[in-house]
């Protein structure tokens, strides 16, 4: 989704929406989605849309919807923003008993069990998926099958305050896990000295979400967590233990808190020198404290064996209930459109999930955003199975107990190999 953070859900959202996804498969005799693709008529869209979004209410997109009814004359489209707290529960509930919106946004996170619940229209093969980043594309699939078109991008890099690097001689982060570690060493022995309020080098994260930090770091190492053609996890492999023992020894070495210390408050306050976070931070940092501009930067992740980063934001999806699933798909594509995404994208701070939109002059003169798009050039979207919401915090549970020196890395991959493969892929 577009704000990452948000897309686990709790443990009463996970136990309702296994209660609907089993409601779902039993329905009608319907067993798995349907894999045909929508097909798009010809001419205008018309008729009524219904669009659930995210979040508070969206001016931009609001915006955007009044254009798409100038070209389309006949079309009138009504969209209610939905409280990302609320919207898990909200979605899954209404693809169980069938009275969805025609279209909504949809966590990237939630597309395959959302999927699997027989709840959207096969993404037409109108829409070219290589008009978008590869890993974005991925959010929207299951079982091979794309239902949905990203909307949202979301990624994160490395923003570090140049004033506490410059005091420890760095005057840009290193590229590699072993020059970032040094640099990170180096900002450490700063701290009481040439920079007397820093405490941390890094604000890497522990507890609810980490997840969306370490496994990045399996697929810099040339691994994964999931095979997708063995439908087995490999949280036991040389791989991930070098991507655990990495973020472990950041804790193990002090040099980030483990007291669920505010990150972004701590960074812009000087007492932790980098943080790995998505594009809102920064859209934060520069509305709250703009006099603080010229003491940060962004990079990319630093790479080990290969570069990588994690894909997420939120997709949009057609509802199989949907009474003008022809007209939902066309606006669905007007939005996705290049100049449609760099215009959400400057209006919002959002990402555009497009290449093409960043070559827009809006977004391309913003160079902190460069290694956004550098970062979603090669991202990868988390595995694509029904119960990731589960994996994922289980993952969380682990990585903390790693953190806070209560586990090994042996046992942290041990434990997960042995809890993943017993929660299972779902359907």
């Amino acid at each position: 989704m577009s704000r990452t953070t948000r897309t686990a859900a709790r443990a009463t959202s996970v136990a309702l929406a296994a209660m609907l996804l089993a409601t779902a498969c039993g329905r009608s005799g319907d067993f798995g989605p349907d894999k045909e693709a929508a097909a798009l008529g010809q001419g205008p869209a018309k008729g009524s849309i219904t669009m659930w979004s995210m979040g508070d209410a969206d001016p931009t997109l609001q915006a955007l919807a009044r254009e798409f009814e100038q070209q389309n004359p006949d079309a009138d489209v009504k969209i209610t923003p939905i409280p990302w707290e609320a919207a898990h529960d909200k979605l899954t509930t209404a693809i169980a008993g069938g009275n969805g919106p025609d279209v909504s946004l949809i966590g990237s996170t939630w597309m395959a069990e959302m999927a699997a619940m027989n709840g959207f229209q096969a993404t037409p093969d109108e829409i070219e998926p290589s008009a978008f980043f590869p890993g974005q594309w991925d959010t929207t699939k299951y079982q091979d099958t794309a239902y949905g078109v990203p909307f949202v991008a979301d990624t994160s890099v490395i923003y570090y305050r140049t004033d506490i690097a410059a005091n420890a001689k760095i005057t840009k982060p290193a590229t590699t896990w072993d020059g970032f570690y040094q640099d990170l060493e180096a900002i450490q022995k700063t701290a009481g000295k040439q920079n007397p309020k820093l405490r941390y080098a890094s604000g890497l994260q522990t507890g609810f979400n980490a997840w969306l930090f370490w496994l990045p770091m399996v697929w810099q190492s040339g691994g994964d967590i999931y095979d997708p053609q063995a439908k087995k996890f490999t949280f036991d492999t040389p791989e991930v233990a070098q991507a655990l023992e990495y973020y472990g020894k950041i804790f193990k070495n002090k040099m980030a808190p483990t007291d669920k210390t505010d990150g972004q408050q701590g960074f812009h306050d000087g007492l932790i020198a980098t943080l790995q976070q998505g594009a809102s931070v920064g859209g934060n940092l520069h509305k709250d404290s703009p006099e603080l501009d010229s003491k940060w930067q962004t990079v990319v992740l630093p790479a080990n064996n290969q570069a990588a980063g994690l894909a997420g934001g939120s997709d949009l999806a057609v509802f199989k209930s949907s009474d003008n699933k022809d007209a939902a798909w066309k606006f669905v594509r007007f939005l996705t459109e290049a100049k449609n995404l760099a215009t959400y994208g400057a209006g919002t701070g959002q990402l555009p999930a497009a290449p093409a939109a960043w070559d827009d002059k809006r977004m391309a003169s913003n160079t902190k955003l460069t290694p956004f798009r550098d970062q979603l050039q090669v991202t990868k979207a988390p595995p694509a199975i029904t119960t990731w919401q589960q994996i994922a915090s289980t993952i969380d549970s682990e990585l903390e107990k790693l953190a806070l020196g209560k586990a090994t890395p042996a046992d942290v991959r041990k434990a997960l190999q042995s809890k993943a493969t017993s929660i299972g892929i779902g359907r």
